[in-house]
């Protein structure tokens, strides 16, 4: 028991250690030449104006969610490329029997040990598991594309939509001579 707590006492030192090493050494080693404009309160590199107590326009979350909601979908694409290139290698006609039944293993999680002939999988069935995945691929990039056209349609993708609306409303005041 004393061994894990002295591990677990030497993990933490070494952690606060690389964390607080860099910072220490940082401060000690930069050049302190502060002037008002670096002292300046600034928002990602733009100067602050007016007061932080005003309605902050919506739509940057909203922007800001459908990144996050479309960033994540396309993650799920990693692990079908995955399955669907192993598939893909299966339908090779050419593959010899040891290496079908290393992919066939890897692509149904059994560890090769324990592989029985019943479970190596066939050119024909892999080439069926190929089509099925793209078309569940097909499935989802659509689904994907409704949400992104309904998006766009809806006009929460457009930053200058309220400025259009009110050039829409205001006639042109020019007056003729």
């Amino acid at each position: 028991m004393t061994d894990l707590v002295g591990h677990f006492l030497i993990f933490g030192l070494l952690a606060i250690a690389f964390l607080m090493g860099p910072l220490i050494v940082g401060r000690l080693l930069r050049p302190r030449l502060p002037t008002p404009e670096k002292d300046a309160i600034y928002e990602c590199g733009e100067p602050a104006i007016g007061s932080s107590y005003i309605q902050f326009d919506l739509r940057f979350y909203v922007v800001a969610l459908l990144f996050i909601i479309f960033d994540v979908e396309v993650a799920f694409f990693f692990p079908w490329a995955s399955v669907y290139g192993s598939a893909m290698q299966l339908a090779d006609t050419r593959l010899d029997d040891a290496s079908r039944e290393a992919l066939s293993a890897r692509l149904l999680s059994i560890p090769a040990d324990q592989m029985t002939p019943a479970n190596v999988i066939s050119a024909e069935t892999a080439l069926q598991i190929g089509w099925l995945g793209l078309a569940d691929i097909l499935v989802f990039f659509g689904v994907l594309l409704v949400g992104f056209a309904y998006v766009w349609k809806r006009g929460d993708l457009d930053w200058i939509r309220a400025l259009a609306k009110k050039s829409a409303q205001a006639p042109d005041q020019t007056v003729a001579v």
